[in-house]
């Protein structure tokens, strides 16, 4: 398999933008996965598909056989790609925890070959398989069924899916263990028609309106007083065949009272309860005699044999879809909890960066008492299902008996134990068992809890500055994590002063020798020169070098030095900048490698440092998945693997806003992650009010017409097309309507536009301006486009308004030059593309911020609006949010509003969404309603 996992982490970027589709087969491990890719296909597309997009068309797509895809598929799920990818792995997803935990039966498939299949399948599952087909997006599922023009049905497509992910991951020679028939264990086909009835009877009920449980009786319980009088007791175990309706849960009745005539059940209860018992006699032999009973009620059994229930037996039933019922005089309170323990250190400082391993034994309690040496012994000896400790009789399961019995300890690295310590839990053979620290650790792990309430470092004395009381806490924060070898992330507001935060740590980490060290800064080329004043001012005397451009070198570097470089330098020299011993690095902007699986994230990991730290506003933009790659790069190992961090945490945080979820990941985040808001109680008292205010404005004549007619002409287009190729009518729908919605000008492309008098966007803009501008202000404008904004400049200049006009294309040092001319008021109305100049600019002279136009994401606007809303500010700021009323961008507005609510739990995926959106949603969303203007 290592070749498996080797094409998975190569092939995962190159497959990334592909559209995904399954394509069964027979058998169903038989089935394959196809990538395509509109205009140039992926490496090694050797098979053509057709697909029904509703017109037929021939692509050239790479079809992988499961196996092998199963891993693509599963990173695609965590980092990103297509919405069929992200689609396919999370049904893999779903694949791959069924068969983990044994849902999965043998059969044949329709064509008489061996086959295993996914099942039988819990409600939950059911539920989970019907939500997934209803979120199939159309790519999906483009390609018609064999012989026909139809194109398959979304559920069955899943489930066909999960059966052949469950006739490929089981062909090991365990296979015939389980089954005892060798097929079962073999890739190749066998065509076995003389095994069809076996394999009805074996599958047959699955979906059945019919639930059985097993209740065990035990007459005479309450008169046994210890172990000697267990072994002495005769009376024997019942097992009684229990029924509940699917339909109507309530509905509960032994089998007996169902063969008696109970009403209620529906009148196949009977052959629906053979039928599982039949399986269930495949799981524990014990139920055999029930088969050929004339009522299948009941059966006698011993204590040998209810043990079996206890351990793997039971694990069978469960996956034949059975229940065992336990007596209410018998407790399952018997737990076993993990203790990590590690060396008795008075100063843990550096211990996490150490090669040394923490111990983790086993603790056993009956409720909140723990079991003595003797007792556990006890429970250690014991061959029965039950132990009687404590005044009463404990059903004893089998794996925690052989943890008594084996009390074999596990060994854990620092930053292992440390996550363990703060979640509460640990991994032990696939299993989450609670965990308790002791020691330094618990004391460590309380510590940490809270962030700010700690000792505090003095300021150092070289700062040429005074802190605020907030970031000598955030400064006092950074020390004790990297003093310990923990990275972090530093995540305040924008224009909370994180760069003198940081400024002030590398001088306070020069006055130890052991932390002593040059310091390596990663950000944006736009932030460069703000890096090198700030130092200048801040840290003077301080060397500072700036290492871009032709002549960059690392010569006679000195020992407390600041290095400046961007991204993109970082990524092309990570060579050379892997040389140095650095005290830190530190990723400015850190959401810049927010994919670690791109090739600026790879780099940056390949730098090694004592000491790593990201600062950022936005940790989260899109997805959590963002926020493991910064956190994983601070603290390498503190979330685990991409891949059990979205199972255990954002999957839940993302698809149904699990705030139990969320709060989980907060805890176990927190002590790596300070984030403060400039609305915090006592963070920034200083700063003047923020006023926000959504000012609609109605549509010209002319705009109506346009819109009217792109609405009406483009959703017929939509209504016929599918796939890709629907997708992409509705971004374009979108765009338009926002072009529109700008100004006519803009979405018409004129090559020699006449501005005033045809945008009510714009006419509220002259007024906005006039205000300020009379009264001697500063503005801010954003747009995200940068014809919009050369429409605005030409306008303004015709009425003798000075302008500057700042976009992705601007040299830096023509960007700096802009920045002194507006906060030396020559130029008063500053012109930004919101992508270009959302970040990294301190423009403090301007008490108004205007949005053009709205961006899907919140985040992305507060960051543009804190180029003015930041520390240094002494004027009130307001902002304003043109929005025309009536059109689709009044729905984003409410859509936005919502998404704020939710942004420390996760950030919308804007315009990828929408595409997804039926045609009578879609309509709603961009239908002009006249009557709100």
């Amino acid at each position: 398999m290592g070749g498996v996992a080797d094409l998975g982490r190569n092939q995962v970027g190159e497959l990334g933008g592909c559209s995904v589709v399954f394509l069964p087969g027979d058998p169903p491990r038989a089935g394959r996965v196809a990538f395509w890719r509109e205009g140039e296909p992926p490496d090694g597309a050797a098979e053509e598909l057709t697909l029904l997009r509703p017109e037929p068309a021939t692509v050239r797509a790479l079809a992988m056989p499961l196996d092998e895809a199963l891993p693509v598929l599963t990173r695609l799920r965590a980092g990103g790609g297509s919405p069929s990818g992200a689609f396919w792995g999370a049904v893999a997803v779903l694949g791959l925890q069924l068969v983990a935990r044994g849902r999965i039966l043998p059969g044949l498939s329709p064509g008489d070959f061996d086959a295993w299949r996914a099942g039988p399948l819990e409600p939950e599952d059911v539920r989970r398989v019907r939500e997934l087909a209803a979120a199939m997006p159309p790519e999906a599922r483009a390609v018609p069924v064999a012989g026909s023009d139809l194109l398959p049905e979304a559920e069955s497509l899943v489930k066909a899916f999960l059966d052949a992910m469950a006739d490929v991951l089981p062909r090991t020679p365990a296979a015939k263990a389980a089954v005892g028939v060798s097929p079962y264990a073999s890739m190749r086909p066998h065509y076995l028609p003389e095994r069809r009835s076996w394999a009805e009877e074996v599958t047959a009920g699955l979906d059945s309106g019919v639930a059985v449980s097993l209740r065990i009786e035990l007459p005479g319980l309450a008169a046994l007083r210890d172990t000697a009088s267990w072994y002495a007791y005769e009376g024997g175990f019942r097992v009684v065949v229990q029924l509940q309706s699917a339909a109507d849960p309530a509905l509960v009745a032994d089998a007996a009272e169902v063969w008696g005539g109970a009403t209620g059940f529906g009148a196949d209860a009977r052959m629906e309860t053979l039928l599982t018992l039949r399986r269930a006699a495949l799981a524990w032999e014990p139920l055999g005699p029930l088969l050929s009973a004339a009522v299948p009620d009941a059966v006698e059994v011993d204590a040998d044999e209810v043990w079996e229930l206890l351990g793997e037996a039971g694990r069978r039933l469960a996956g034949a879809g059975v229940r065992v019922l336990w007596p209410r005089e018998l407790t399952r309170d018997l737990k076993a909890r993990a203790v990590v323990t590690g060396p008795d250190v008075a100063d843990p400082s550096g211990f996490f960066s150490a090669d040394s391993l923490l111990d983790l034994s086993w603790r056993f309690t009956v409720g909140d008492r723990r079991l003595t040496p003797e007792e556990l012994d006890r429970l250690a000896e014991s061959h029965l299902p039950v132990v009687r400790l404590h005044g009463q009789w404990i059903l004893v399961d089998e794996e925690l008996a052989r943890r008594a019995r084996e009390r074999k300890d596990l060994r854990l690295s620092p930053v292992d134990a440390l996550g363990a310590a703060l979640t509460g839990t640990v991994e032990d053979a696939g299993t989450l068992v609670e965990v308790e620290p002791e020691g330094w650790l618990a004391t460590l792990r309380d510590r940490l809890a809270e962030p700010e309430n700690q000792e505090r470092v003095r300021q150092p004395a070289a700062l040429a500055a005074t802190l605020r009381d907030y970031q000598l806490r955030g400064l006092s924060w950074l020390h004790r994590m990297t003093s310990l070898g923990l990275g972090c992330c530093l995540a305040d507001d924008m224009g909370l002063g994180k760069t003198i935060t940081l400024i002030a740590l590398h001088l306070h980490r020069q006055e130890n020798p052991g932390t002593a060290g040059p310091t390596l800064v990663v950000c944006p080329t736009s932030l460069l020169g703000n890096w090198e004043r700030e130092i200048e001012r801040f840290a003077p005397g301080t060397p500072v070098r700036r290492f871009h451009g032709t002549a960059r070198d690392l010569d006679d570097l000195a020992g407390d030095a600041f290095v400046l470089t961007t991204y993109g330098t970082m990524r092309l020299d990570a060579e050379r900048l892997g040389g140095p011993v650095w005290g830190m690095v530190v990723a400015d902007e850190a959401q810049h490698v927010k994919n670690p699986f791109s090739a600026t994230a790879r780099a940056l990991r390949t730098i090694r440092a004592r000491a790593r730290i990201a600062l950022t506003g936005t940790p989260v933009e899109n997805n959590l998945s963002e926020l493991w790659a910064i956190l994983d790069w601070t603290t390498p190992g503190l979330l685990g693997t991409l891949g059990s961090f979205r199972a255990r945490y954002a999957d839940a945080v993302e698809g149904d806003l699990d705030r139990e979820a969320a709060e989980r990941l907060s805890r176990l985040v927190r002590p790596f992650l300070l984030r403060r808001r400039k609305s915090d109680p006592g963070i920034a008292p200083e700063l003047p009010p923020k006023t926000e205010t959504d000012r609609a404005v109605a549509l010209t004549d002319e705009q109506i017409g346009l819109y009217e007619a792109v609405v009406r002409e483009t959703l017929a287009e939509i209504r016929q097309a599918s796939g890709m190729a629907r997708r992409g009518l509705v971004v374009k729908l979108l765009t338009s309507l926002k072009q529109i919605c700008n100004h006519p000008a803009q979405y018409l492309k004129e090559e020699r536009p006449v501005v005033p008098g045809r945008s009510g966007k714009l006419e509220l803009l002259d007024e906005l301006l006039g205000t300020i501008l009379a009264e001697g202000g500063g503005v801010l404008v954003f747009t995200q486009y940068v014809q919009m904004a050369r429409l605005i400049e030409k306008h303004l200049s015709a009425r003798g308004v000075a302008t500057q006009f700042l976009h992705g294309g601007t040299p830096v040092r023509r960007r700096e030059e802009m920045v002194r001319r507006f906060q030396d008021g020559e130029a008063p109305v500053f012109l930004l593309s919101l992508k270009a100049a959302g970040t990294g600019l301190n423009l403090t002279r301007a008490g108004h911020v205007i949005h053009y136009d709205r961006w899907w994401n919140p985040a992305v606007e507060e960051q543009a609006t804190d180029r003015a809303y930041r520390i240094g500010q002494t004027q009130p700021v307001q902002v304003h949010r043109i929005i025309a009323e009536g059109t689709v961008e009044d729905r984003i507005a409410a859509l936005l509003a919502h998404k704020r609510e939710l942004a420390d739990a996760v950030l919308g995926s804007g315009e990828a969404a929408l595409t997804e959106l039926t045609d009578t949603e879609l309509a709603e969303l961009v239908a002009l309603r006249r009557g709100d203007r």
